[in-house]
């Protein structure tokens, strides 16, 4: 019997369905997850493709997907904790219970889901692969929350591949750099609290978040990266994606005035310094 994979958060034009095309292409049978199945619906096409409803803020939904495996293969080997929500604002006019949702699909959601699953991968000595991000070695003004959320993710993998090692399991935690996905899109518009001490930056903030870079690296190559990794039983922390190499050398080699230079450059903040 092939081996199987359970990948959260395929959407349509993300990493997750990137992740699952490329699986499926090496015979492995795939769990491809989303809160909406229609939005991954192409992926139905694939003879070893299973489609299943999955709401990892959902400890309820959970235990149903992980209930639809075992009926169907009885084993796990591989989970990818993939599903994630962006976020883009000052921290001080941040919503914090809005906050909170973004923590509960990118860290709790990943803890959610391993636990659920932690079962069928120690029966089978097998892999969880959390994607994280250079977002988490940035410290980009207004992203504090989605960093916040993925330095956690990148912490609850280290720890979790120490605590899961004596029952054989294997974490992998995949730093992510720019790639071109949907999830840009599905970021809130900026909007500034009444009398925000950033208010004379509304149109600036709403400019930045709808910048997309067209040289972001496609899914697709990304994911053929992270498969190999995967498939050949790498753990611990590797780097994938547009200027990931960068990231994580630059970050411990850089001085921290360039680093904050290249953080704030075109952000608008400059614009606030007082005289």
């Amino acid at each position: 019997m092939p081996k199987s994979v359970l990948i959260t958060g395929c959407s349509a034009g993300g990493i997750g369905h990137a992740l699952a095309r490329s699986f499926a292409s090496r015979g492995l049978t795939v769990f491809a997850t989303a809160r909406n199945p229609s939005s991954m619906v192409d992926l139905e096409q694939l003879p070893n493709v299973h489609l299943l409803s999955l709401n990892v803020t959902s400890t309820a939904s959970v235990a149903m997907a992980v209930a639809a495996v075992k009926e169907k293969t009885g084993s796990l080997h591989y989970v990818v904790n993939n599903a994630g929500m962006g976020h883009y604002l000052p921290a001080l006019d941040t919503d914090i219970e809005e906050a909170k949702k973004v923590m509960d699909v990118n860290f709790w959601g990943q803890l959610r889901v391993s636990q659920g699953f932690a079962p069928l991968l120690i029966a089978s000595k097998g892999t969880i692969v959390n994607i994280g991000s250079i977002a988490a070695f940035m410290n980009r003004p207004y992203n504090c929350i989605y960093t916040a959320s993925k330095a956690g993710g990148h912490a609850l993998g280290e720890i979790l591949r120490l605590e899961l090692a004596p029952f054989g399991v294997k974490v992998l935690t995949v730093i992510t750099g720019c790639i071109g996905t949907a999830l840009h899109d599905k970021i809130l518009p900026p909007k500034l609290i009444d009398g925000s001490i950033y208010s004379s930056l509304g149109g600036k903030l709403e400019d930045i978040a709808n910048t997309k870079d067209p040289t972001d690296q496609d899914p697709e190559s990304y994911a053929e990266g992270v498969v190999e990794d995967v498939l050949a039983g790498k753990t611990g922390k590797v780097w994938h994606g547009k200027n990931s190499s960068l990231i994580k050398y630059g970050h411990v080699l850089l001085p921290q005035f360039y680093i904050d230079y290249n953080m704030t450059s075109n952000s608008g903040l400059e614009t606030l310094r007082k005289p």
